[in-house]
Protein backbone atom coordinates (compact mmCIF):
# COMPACT_ATOMS: atom_id res chain seq x y z
CA UNK A 1 0.00 0.00 0.00
CA UNK A 2 2.98 2.22 0.61
CA UNK A 3 4.72 1.57 -2.44
CA UNK A 4 1.31 2.70 -4.21
CA UNK A 5 1.48 5.66 -2.52
CA UNK A 6 4.68 6.34 -3.63
CA UNK A 7 4.44 5.84 -7.04
CA UNK A 8 1.17 7.87 -7.15
CA UNK A 9 3.14 10.54 -5.20
CA UNK A 10 6.23 10.38 -7.52
CA UNK A 11 4.63 10.01 -10.99
CA UNK A 12 2.34 13.50 -9.84
CA UNK A 13 5.57 14.84 -8.83
CA UNK A 14 6.93 13.93 -12.02
CA UNK A 15 3.75 14.86 -13.99
CA UNK A 16 4.69 18.94 -12.10
CA UNK A 17 8.49 18.93 -13.32
CA UNK A 18 7.48 17.61 -16.80
CA UNK A 19 4.40 20.48 -17.11
CA UNK A 20 6.77 23.42 -15.75
CA UNK A 21 9.44 22.72 -18.28
CA UNK A 22 7.07 22.72 -20.82
CA UNK A 23 5.51 25.61 -19.95
CA UNK A 24 9.08 27.46 -19.82
CA UNK A 25 10.04 25.98 -23.42
CA UNK A 26 6.31 27.32 -24.78
CA UNK A 27 7.44 30.96 -23.26
CA UNK A 28 11.08 30.60 -24.63
CA UNK A 29 9.39 29.88 -27.59
CA UNK A 30 6.75 32.58 -27.67
CA UNK A 31 9.60 34.96 -27.22
CA UNK A 32 12.18 33.85 -29.75
CA UNK A 33 9.53 32.42 -32.62
CA UNK A 34 9.98 35.06 -35.35
CA UNK A 35 10.48 37.70 -33.35
CA UNK A 36 11.49 39.86 -35.61
CA UNK A 37 9.24 39.78 -37.73
CA UNK A 38 6.08 39.32 -34.95
CA UNK A 39 5.61 43.46 -35.07
CA UNK A 40 5.21 44.71 -38.54
CA UNK A 41 4.54 48.49 -39.45
CA UNK A 42 2.41 48.86 -42.78
CA UNK A 43 2.69 52.52 -44.04
CA UNK A 44 -0.12 54.04 -46.11
CA UNK A 45 -0.55 57.60 -48.29
CA UNK A 46 -4.13 58.50 -49.11
CA UNK A 47 -5.88 55.27 -48.24
CA UNK A 48 -2.79 53.00 -50.38
CA UNK A 49 -0.53 51.02 -48.89
CA UNK A 50 2.94 51.91 -50.00
CA UNK A 51 5.69 50.28 -47.56
CA UNK A 52 6.36 47.58 -45.08
CA UNK A 53 8.44 48.15 -42.08
CA UNK A 54 9.81 51.16 -43.50
CA UNK A 55 10.85 49.92 -46.89
CA UNK A 56 8.98 51.27 -49.71
CA UNK A 57 7.42 48.18 -52.26
CA UNK A 58 5.61 47.93 -55.18
CA UNK A 59 1.97 46.45 -55.04
CA UNK A 60 2.67 42.67 -56.05
CA UNK A 61 5.79 43.31 -53.92
CA UNK A 62 4.31 44.37 -50.82
CA UNK A 63 1.36 41.94 -50.81
CA UNK A 64 3.68 39.23 -51.29
CA UNK A 65 5.81 40.49 -48.20
CA UNK A 66 3.03 40.69 -46.15
CA UNK A 67 1.83 36.72 -47.33
CA UNK A 68 5.00 35.88 -46.55
CA UNK A 69 5.58 37.11 -42.71
CA UNK A 70 1.51 36.50 -42.12
CA UNK A 71 1.42 33.05 -43.04
CA UNK A 72 4.35 32.21 -41.24
CA UNK A 73 2.16 33.23 -38.02
CA UNK A 74 -1.44 31.47 -39.18
CA UNK A 75 -2.91 34.79 -40.55
CA UNK A 76 -5.78 35.24 -42.54
CA UNK A 77 -7.07 32.00 -42.23
CA UNK A 78 -10.66 31.45 -42.98
CA UNK A 79 -13.36 28.53 -43.38
CA UNK A 80 -16.47 29.89 -44.53
CA UNK A 81 -19.96 28.90 -45.88
CA UNK A 82 -20.62 31.88 -48.66
CA UNK A 83 -23.79 32.31 -51.31
CA UNK A 84 -22.49 31.84 -55.05
CA UNK A 85 -23.84 34.28 -57.63
CA UNK A 86 -26.01 31.22 -59.11
CA UNK A 87 -28.02 31.10 -56.11
CA UNK A 88 -26.29 27.85 -54.52
CA UNK A 89 -24.35 27.71 -51.08
CA UNK A 90 -20.53 26.51 -51.16
CA UNK A 91 -17.95 26.03 -48.66
CA UNK A 92 -14.50 27.12 -48.92
CA UNK A 93 -11.41 27.55 -47.22
CA UNK A 94 -9.25 30.56 -47.46
CA UNK A 95 -6.06 31.99 -46.27
CA UNK A 96 -4.84 35.26 -46.89
CA UNK A 97 -2.44 36.81 -44.93
CA UNK A 98 -1.40 40.11 -46.68
CA UNK A 99 -4.82 40.82 -47.09
CA UNK A 100 -5.91 39.96 -43.79
CA UNK A 101 -2.84 42.74 -42.37
CA UNK A 102 -3.61 45.49 -44.80
CA UNK A 103 -7.54 45.62 -44.36
CA UNK A 104 -6.46 45.54 -40.40
CA UNK A 105 -3.74 48.41 -40.92
CA UNK A 106 -6.24 50.76 -43.32
CA UNK A 107 -8.98 50.01 -41.27
CA UNK A 108 -7.40 51.35 -37.87
CA UNK A 109 -6.17 54.39 -39.74
CA UNK A 110 -9.66 55.41 -41.06
CA UNK A 111 -11.19 55.09 -37.84
CA UNK A 112 -8.33 57.87 -36.60
CA UNK A 113 -9.10 60.07 -39.62
CA UNK A 114 -12.35 59.98 -40.77
CA UNK A 115 -15.45 61.09 -39.19
CA UNK A 116 -18.29 58.64 -37.90
CA UNK A 117 -20.57 60.18 -40.44
CA UNK A 118 -18.38 59.13 -43.64
CA UNK A 119 -17.57 56.01 -42.29
CA UNK A 120 -21.17 54.81 -42.13
CA UNK A 121 -21.63 55.51 -45.61
CA UNK A 122 -17.90 54.29 -47.19
CA UNK A 123 -18.55 50.85 -44.88
CA UNK A 124 -22.34 50.89 -46.59
CA UNK A 125 -20.77 51.39 -50.04
CA UNK A 126 -18.13 48.50 -49.72
CA UNK A 127 -20.59 45.91 -49.25
CA UNK A 128 -21.81 46.97 -52.88
CA UNK A 129 -18.30 47.34 -54.45
CA UNK A 130 -17.55 43.83 -53.08
CA UNK A 131 -20.66 42.35 -54.87
CA UNK A 132 -19.87 44.14 -58.23
CA UNK A 133 -16.62 42.95 -58.01
CA UNK A 134 -17.49 39.32 -57.05
CA UNK A 135 -19.95 39.28 -59.79
CA UNK A 136 -17.30 40.47 -62.43
CA UNK A 137 -18.94 43.45 -63.32
CA UNK A 138 -15.30 45.30 -62.76
CA UNK A 139 -15.57 47.77 -65.82
CA UNK A 140 -19.17 48.85 -64.99
CA UNK A 141 -19.68 52.50 -64.83
CA UNK A 142 -21.00 52.21 -60.54
CA UNK A 143 -17.79 50.72 -59.59
CA UNK A 144 -15.49 53.55 -60.99
CA UNK A 145 -17.81 56.16 -59.83
CA UNK A 146 -17.70 54.69 -56.41
CA UNK A 147 -13.67 54.25 -56.89
CA UNK A 148 -13.66 58.19 -57.09
CA UNK A 149 -15.85 58.46 -53.89
CA UNK A 150 -13.60 56.30 -52.20
CA UNK A 151 -10.73 58.07 -53.61
CA UNK A 152 -11.83 61.39 -52.28
CA UNK A 153 -12.40 60.38 -48.46
CA UNK A 154 -9.55 58.52 -48.35
CA UNK A 155 -6.90 61.64 -49.26
CA UNK A 156 -6.38 61.90 -45.58
CA UNK A 157 -5.62 58.74 -45.05
CA UNK A 158 -1.79 58.62 -44.72
CA UNK A 159 0.04 57.54 -41.79
CA UNK A 160 1.22 54.36 -40.03
CA UNK A 161 -0.09 51.68 -38.14
CA UNK A 162 1.89 48.93 -36.68
CA UNK A 163 0.39 45.29 -35.92
CA UNK A 164 1.13 42.56 -33.53
CA UNK A 165 0.74 38.95 -35.74
CA UNK A 166 0.25 35.80 -33.26
CA UNK A 167 -1.19 32.76 -33.39
CA UNK A 168 -3.39 33.52 -36.18
CA UNK A 169 -4.29 37.07 -34.96
CA UNK A 170 -4.27 40.78 -35.93
CA UNK A 171 -3.56 43.12 -33.10
CA UNK A 172 -2.98 46.95 -33.58
CA UNK A 173 -0.83 48.51 -31.02
CA UNK A 174 -0.35 52.20 -32.63
CA UNK A 175 -1.10 53.93 -35.20
CA UNK A 176 -0.03 57.20 -36.68
CA UNK A 177 -1.31 60.41 -38.85
CA UNK A 178 -0.61 63.84 -39.74
CA UNK A 179 -4.30 64.02 -40.24
CA UNK A 180 -5.62 62.32 -36.90
CA UNK A 181 -8.59 63.77 -36.04
CA UNK A 182 -7.50 62.20 -32.35
CA UNK A 183 -7.30 65.25 -29.96
CA UNK A 184 -6.89 64.30 -26.25
CA UNK A 185 -7.30 67.72 -25.00
CA UNK A 186 -11.09 67.15 -26.26
CA UNK A 187 -11.44 63.78 -25.78
CA UNK A 188 -10.73 63.78 -22.01
CA UNK A 189 -13.02 63.62 -19.40
CA UNK A 190 -11.28 64.57 -16.83
CA UNK A 191 -10.03 68.15 -17.99
CA UNK A 192 -10.12 69.95 -21.43
CA UNK A 193 -10.43 73.95 -22.61
CA UNK A 194 -12.43 73.12 -25.49
CA UNK A 195 -14.93 70.55 -24.25
CA UNK A 196 -16.98 71.18 -21.37
CA UNK A 197 -18.83 68.36 -19.99
CA UNK A 198 -21.55 70.50 -18.90
CA UNK A 199 -23.17 71.17 -22.67
CA UNK A 200 -23.56 67.12 -22.46
CA UNK A 201 -26.37 67.81 -20.75
CA UNK A 202 -28.26 70.19 -23.14
CA UNK A 203 -27.83 68.01 -25.59
CA UNK A 204 -28.98 64.64 -23.87
CA UNK A 205 -32.10 66.63 -23.46
CA UNK A 206 -32.42 67.39 -27.27
CA UNK A 207 -31.48 64.10 -28.54
CA UNK A 208 -33.63 62.95 -26.01
CA UNK A 209 -36.63 64.93 -26.76
CA UNK A 210 -38.84 62.74 -29.68
CA UNK A 211 -38.92 59.56 -26.86
CA UNK A 212 -40.04 62.44 -24.20
CA UNK A 213 -42.82 63.43 -26.83
CA UNK A 214 -43.97 59.95 -27.15
CA UNK A 215 -44.05 59.30 -23.99
CA UNK A 216 -45.84 62.23 -23.14
CA UNK A 217 -48.61 60.82 -26.00
CA UNK A 218 -48.75 57.41 -24.17
CA UNK A 219 -49.55 58.84 -21.13
CA UNK A 220 -51.91 61.28 -21.89
CA UNK A 221 -49.92 64.41 -21.30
Amino acid sequence: MLLIKQSKLVSYDFTLYLASKLLLYFKFFERTHHFFDRYVEIGIESGLPVSVNGKKLSPPSLLAELNEIGGRHGIGRIDMVENRLVGMKSRGVYETPGGTILFAAARELEFLTLDRETIQVKDSLALKYAELVYAGRWFDPLRESMDAFMQKITETTTGSVTLKLYKGSVTVTSRTSPFSLYRQDISSFESGQIYDQADAAGFIRLYGLPMRVRAMLEQGL
